[in-house]
């Protein structure tokens, strides 16, 4: 079951005769009125050395209409070149979510699949796989990209952890009661990742079989690349490599209310779900939704966010996607975000 939602601003349709870019993206001219205040972001975004600002932009792409309306890459990449999705996987791994909640294998309002948590006196037994979504849980977990040490999130991904994410993240201590208090944790998107190949029935290459069957191949995202531990669990928290234009297809996807080509991929109500509000603290500059991000392109959007600069935003008010790859420090996320909130302001003429 899906709560709804109808606070929301609408989705739009696949304009009428736009064909879905399966294979080949159709391609329109960008509005004069846009290009002549999206050149100069562009320019400065692709400048060589890289901007002390923002670093390196290796993509930029904009797709509005359903059609490719401004592409630019930086040396040496091109449109066949992969990136790194980083956090944007959380997403996917959503999507994943919303396949197996279409297909009635899980629900994502009772308690989450989690068999470490399964003892009759472990409170995390009641956590549900909605407050993991929505980074809510209550679970402790230091998101730390930098300091080795202190950073569970580096131990889980290059450390101890490596081998079994989904265990490791399951170790950590509840310090709040489920459901009272948000904190981002790639943990609890691999615990995520880890139910919904418990609820599927298989892991490793069989589920990763699934993701191709069931959400990249009827896209056309031939260039994904998910990543999974030994223990076969998907590394949903942070890796599945795609090109600028795979990006853009997943966007399309969650921007056409989770409908490609006449087929629903996603249930009925899950964009809903993925972008209705989920309390955050007034240190959070931007808004959360159920692994989603929030607000980076005005009113309404919402964002599939990376560290280092990965973005793919959804403005569903002007049919507009925008994928940015690149390499930006940590230091500089804040200025790659407003220049994203930037780039969408020139397609509002």
């Amino acid at each position: 079951m899906i709560h709804k939602t109808t606070l929301l601003p609408p989705l739009p349709a696949q304009p009428p005769g736009t064909p879905w870019p399966t294979q080949d993206w159709p391609q329109a001219p960008l509005d004069p009125g846009v290009a002549e205040k999206l050149q100069p972001l562009l320019d400065m975004a692709f400048s060589e050395p890289a901007p002390a600002a923002i670093g390196e932009t290796h993509a930029f792409l904009a797709v509005q209409g359903g059609k490719i309306v401004a592409e630019r890459y930086w040396t040496g990449f091109n449109r066949e070149s992969t990136h790194h999705s980083w956090s944007q996987a959380k997403s996917i791994t959503q999507a994943l979510v919303g396949i197996l909640v279409r297909d009635g294998k899980i629900d994502i309002h009772a308690p989450a699949n989690i068999p470490e948590w399964q003892q009759a006196d472990d409170p995390r037994r009641a956590i549900t796989l909605d407050q993991l979504l929505r980074m809510s849980s209550g679970v402790k977990f230091a998101e730390d990209y930098v300091d080795a040490g202190v950073s569970d999130v580096i131990e889980m991904l290059f450390g101890a952890g490596k081998e079994d994410v989904a265990g490791y993240a399951a170790k950590s201590a509840l310090i709040h009661p489920p459901g009272t208090a948000w904190s981002y944790s790639s943990g609890t998107s691999n615990l995520v990742a880890r139910a919904a190949a418990l609820a599927y029935g298989a892991s490793g290459e069989a589920f990763r079989d699934f993701m191709f069957r069931e959400l990249f191949g009827p896209l056309g995202m031939t260039s994904a690349s998910p990543k999974f531990d030994k223990a076969g669990t998907f590394i949903g928290s942070s890796f599945c490599y795609c090109t600028a234009r795979d990006f853009a297809r997943f966007g399309l996807l969650y921007l056409r209310d989770g409908v490609w080509d006449g087929r629903r991929i996603l249930p009925e109500g899950w964009v809903d779900y993925a972008r209705a509000p989920t309390p955050v603290p007034p240190t959070e500059r931007l808004g959360y939704g159920a692994h989603w991000w929030l607000g980076m392109g005005g009113p309404g959007s919402f964002s599939a966010n990376g560290y280092e600069g990965q973005y793919t935003v959804v403005v569903p008010d002007l049919d507009l996607i925008l994928v940015r790859n690149g390499k930006s420090p940590d230091a500089q996320k804040e200025a790659v975000q407003d220049w994203l909130g930037e780039v969408a302001e020139c397609f509002r003429l």
